[in-house]
């Protein structure tokens, strides 16, 4: 990892980070009794040039994707990972001849960057995380979109695909912005304790498992794995979640072929050796000076600074984010 990018970035300094994303339009008179009927959250109560976090759940709760959703007027942006982008749009368009709404895959058209520290980018006055309306706008001859990213303290931004090349790189980086590697933003999403899927979540997930705040409406009505999702709300807790771990020392095992240490095969386990979870990823932190994980543990042991053990190596539960943005 490029330290002098990372401490740039953590004292302040101004990066950016392309990947690709997932964006699905949904429009039409029934647009959002239909999607509440899909999603987690409650549509109703979103407001035009407002997002909001969700998921798509199956009918036993199990995770599908996490999304946000950007209202336009009577347009609904859902935004979600690469890796979930044609999960999420078939989920959808199977339902198109049965109602008044339609669905059109976008993420081709635009170009998905998020900025860091952006208070030296021309449209910081869109940017603030406590003003969550998205900023539209035109600047150079591009039409762009500006908002909060999920964590807070990053901004993301949509550019039409067809403009990126000729105008936004070369303004990123006649400000004095540093691109972002993917492996200096896997530090940086272990240390804000944002999960990824296919690493810290699947199918195999129970919606709530992740433990993310405002992901959940137990008040809206019926929706597609509502019934699983709501009885373990109303039980009390979920048999495990994901949280933070903080190693106390150096992890001494081997390392797999990408220089990870390989421990998702590992059990957790308590001070009295019962089985307490299971690491999902893991990084060295440089701001904190050790290595830090994200864990699906067991209830019984969620209660921040609790010790584990993996292996002979001791760790500390710890709340997310383990490195505020």
């Amino acid at each position: 990892m490029d330290i002098e990018a990372y401490n740039n970035i953590r004292s302040g300094g101004a990066g950016f980070y392309e990947q690709k994303r997932g964006l699905i339009a949904v429009s039409g008179k029934e647009a959002v009794p239909f999607l509440d009927g899909m999603i987690s959250n409650d549509m109703k109560t979103l407001e035009d040039g407002q997002q909001m976090l969700a998921t798509f759940p199956n009918a036993q709760g199990r995770l599908l994707a996490v999304v946000r959703v950007l209202r336009q007027g009577e347009r609904f942006l859902i935004e979600t990972e690469e890796d979930t982008r044609e999960k999420v749009f078939n989920n959808l368009f199977r339902f198109t001849y049965a109602g008044d709404f339609f669905v059109e895959d976008l993420s081709e058209q635009f170009h998905f960057t998020t900025v860091w520290n952006s208070k030296n980018f021309p449209f910081a006055a869109y940017q603030k995380p406590d003003a969550p309306r998205v900023g539209k706008f035109t600047y150079r001859g591009i039409e762009w979109a500006a908002l909060p990213s999920v964590n807070g303290g990053e901004v993301d931004l949509w550019i039409p695909q067809t403009q990126i090349q000729e105008y936004f790189l070369d303004e990123l980086n006649d400000l004095g912005f540093i691109e972002i590697t993917d492996e200096l933003y896997e530090t940086l999403r272990i240390e804000s304790g944002t999960p990824k899927y296919g690493v810290d979540m699947d199918e195999t997930t129970i919606v709530p498992e992740l433990g993310l705040d405002g992901l959940i409406s137990y008040n809206k009505g019926c929706y597609i794995g509502q019934e699983i999702i709501a009885r373990i709300h109303f039980r009390g807790h979920v048999a495990k979640r994901l949280t933070g771990l903080i190693f106390n020392g150096d992890l001494g095992l081997a390392a797999d072929a990408g220089g990870t240490p390989a421990v998702q095969s590992m059990e957790l386990l308590s001070a009295d050796s019962k089985p307490a979870g299971r690491i999902t990823s893991v990084t060295y932190s440089p701001k904190l000076e050790k290595t830090i994980a994200l864990a699906y543990v067991r209830y019984d042991y969620l209660s921040d600074r609790t010790e584990l053990m993996l292996g002979e190596a001791s760790a500390t539960v710890t709340d997310l984010p383990l490195v505020a943005n």
